[in-house]
């Protein structure tokens, strides 16, 4: 489907006999911001690591469904795992920086893709440069990833991503732990990566979604109830439960 980055379609997800994911159908437009929203234990987070096969690593996980990068399945046994999370990158709710350099938390990813070395070093700039990261951090590379900042070492988590080019952003809650001034320059972030990236965000902040968003997915109980831009999901929700929780009346 033209535009379409990813499909997902009659997703069922169960741990166990615990069914958590009902008959999904979404497409993820391409260079577009998605974002998920909904309660806790509603399926977001479940949702989006089933996008880049983090839940091979869950022995009860079953998945039921196509999903679908371009015209490539994800799930097909003869993609690579790791050729996926190359295409797919992820970013968690805590900042997960190595227990290296800065310069070396985003060269290891390189080295692992067998990325040539003479280009490392050029690749380490731009992605630091792209997550807003550079002039804070350049004349000290050497400095233990883990003396930054909780919104620096989110940005360089993000651009430990972005090293890797990327087609795809999954973000599960990735300003939860910041303040607003590192959350402001996430936002900022993320509207700038959309020229080049399709993102998709789990957030549980209805404003951020407002500001960041192209569309909205609006999920309740493992099921997709509404999907849509933001501005109708926000402004005229077609569903009564969609209406509900944009206007902050449970959740």
């Amino acid at each position: 489907m033209e535009n379409m980055k990813i499909s997902v379609n009659n997703m069922n997800l169960y741990f166990g006999k615990k069914q958590i994911l009902k008959d999904i159908n979404i497409n993820f437009k391409t260079k577009k911001v998605t974002s998920l929203i909904g309660p806790s234990g509603c399926g977001k987070s479940t949702l989006l690591r089933s996008l880049n096969r983090m839940h091979d690593l869950t022995t009860d996980a079953i998945i039921e469904g196509v999903l679908k990068l371009d015209d490539k399945d994800i799930y097909d046994k003869q993609n690579s795992i790791i050729d996926i999370r190359k295409r797919v990158g992820m970013v968690f709710q805590k900042p997960n920086p190595l227990p290296k350099s800065i310069y070396e938390n985003l060269a290891y990813a390189l080295n692992i893709h067998k990325f040539p070395k003479e280009k490392i070093p050029a690749l380490i700039e731009s992605a630091l440069k792209e997550s807003y990261l550079w002039d804070e951090v350049k004349d000290e590379l050497k400095k233990p990833a883990v003396k930054l900042s909780g919104g620096q070492q989110q940005r360089l988590c993000i651009a430990r991503t972005v090293v890797l080019r990327p087609e795809v952003i999954l973000m599960d809650e990735p300003c939860s732990a910041l303040d607003p001034i590192s959350t402001n320059k996430i936002e900022k972030l993320i509207m700038s990566l959309k020229n080049d990236y399709t993102i998709i965000i789990v957030t549980h902040n209805m404003q951020q979604a407002q500001r960041i968003s192209d569309d909205v997915a609006f999920m309740y109980m493992g099921e997709l109830v509404e999907f849509g831009t933001a501005d109708q999901i926000f402004k005229n929700p077609q569903k009564e439960l969609t209406k509900n929780y944009v206007n902050g009346h449970f959740g």
